[in-house]
This record gives structure tokens, C-alpha cells and sequence, in this order.
């Protein structure tokens, strides 16, 4: 006979409860902000061609680390919201964001041990894909050729700050550690 799992002990109160909840949301509440900031307009020409998307750094990281915290719901809700402020087609971020969900999960338990270099290289390489996936369904749904530029410099962008992501994020995980 198989011994019980151990489980962590449920908190108590209402209080404790609600410190609970708000800690497992802090990870999708993140990036919503994140998110929410990056459509803010500056008023700079081709502005949403010159964006990270924080929304694919966040769900690889969150996944990668704390997979419980970034659960697919809240990748698709990130994912529409991220449709709605770049007035992308309806739905192509949510799948693009639950496709790099689903290839993070597959690969965390290899991957969350290994350098930085390396978890920032596969970041890249799946960002690129996740990227160049999301141009090519926009190409489909249009039914012309779009430039690629400003694919190609939010993928650049995109990349370049995946480090000062991860600083923030791992910030805010080791947080929610302590505090757990």
C-alpha cells in the first residue's frame, strides 16, 4: 500500500487564505502589469513594432521555475489581453502562449538545473519560434506578405531583455519562498 502524499498545511483564516491567494496570482498579476505597460503609447512612430513582449519571457520563465503558478488559464488570459492591446487577430496569442507553455513543461525538469547561458539560448530559440509563428498566422489571416521588421525587433528586443526579466522575476519568486 502506497504511504500518503504529504501535503503542505492549509492555511487557517481568512487572512491567511487571502495571503495565500494573492501570492499564487503575484505571478500572473506580474505580467498583466507587464503586459498593461507595455501598450502604454509614448507617442514613438511604429511603436508597437519596437515592444518586448513580456508576456512570452514571463510564461517561459513562471513555467520553467514555478509551473503551478503560471497555470494555462492564466497563459490564456495573458494571451488575450495581449490580443486586445496590440489589436492582434482574437486568439493568436493565447495559442502562441499556451503552444510555448506546452513546450516549456515538457522540457522544465532538464532545463530548470542548467546555466543561466543555457536557459537564456533555449529562451531565445523558443521565443523565436513563438515569434515567427505568431508572423506567419498573421501572414495566413491577412492573406498578404507583412514585413517581418517589426517581427524580427520585438523578437530582438524580446531576447535582449529576457535578463533584466529574469532578474525581476527571480526577485519575486525568492519572495514568495520566503514568505511561503
Amino acid at each position: 500500500m502506497a504511504s500518503p502524499v504529504a501535503r503542505p498545511p492549509r492555511p487557517r483564516g481568512f487572512w491567511q487564505r487571502l495571503d495565500q491567494a494573492a501570492r499564487d496570482l503575484a505571478p500572473s498579476a506580474l505580467t498583466v502589469l507587464l503586459v498593461l505597460a507595455m501598450g502604454i503609447p509614448l507617442g514613438l512612430p511604429a511603436q508597437h513594432g519596437l515592444m518586448p513582449v513580456p508576456a512570452v519571457a514571463a510564461v517561459y520563465f513562471w513555467t520553467l521555475y514555478r509551473p503551478g503558478l503560471m497555470p494555462p488559464l492564466s497563459v490564456f488570459g495573458v494571451g488575450v489581453l495581449t490580443d486586445l492591446l496590440t489589436a492582434a487577430p482574437l486568439g493568436i496569442n493565447p495559442l502562441l502562449l499556451l503552444l510555448l507553455h506546452a513546450a516549456v513543461l515538457t522540457q522544465r525538469r532538464v532545463l530548470a538545473r542548467q546555466s543561466f547561458l543555457l536557459v537564456w539560448t533555449v529562451f531565445a530559440l523558443l521565443a523565436a519560434a513563438t515569434l515567427g509563428l505568431g508572423w506567419i498566422l498573421r501572414i495566413a489571416l491577412a492573406m498578404r506578405l507583412l514585413p517581418a521588421e517589426p517581427a524580427l525587433y520585438e523578437f530582438a528586443l524580446t531576447v535582449a531583455l529576457y535578463p533584466a526579466f529574469s532578474w525581476l522575476f527571480v526577485r519575486i519568486e525568492r519572495s514568495l519562498a520566503a514568505a511561503g
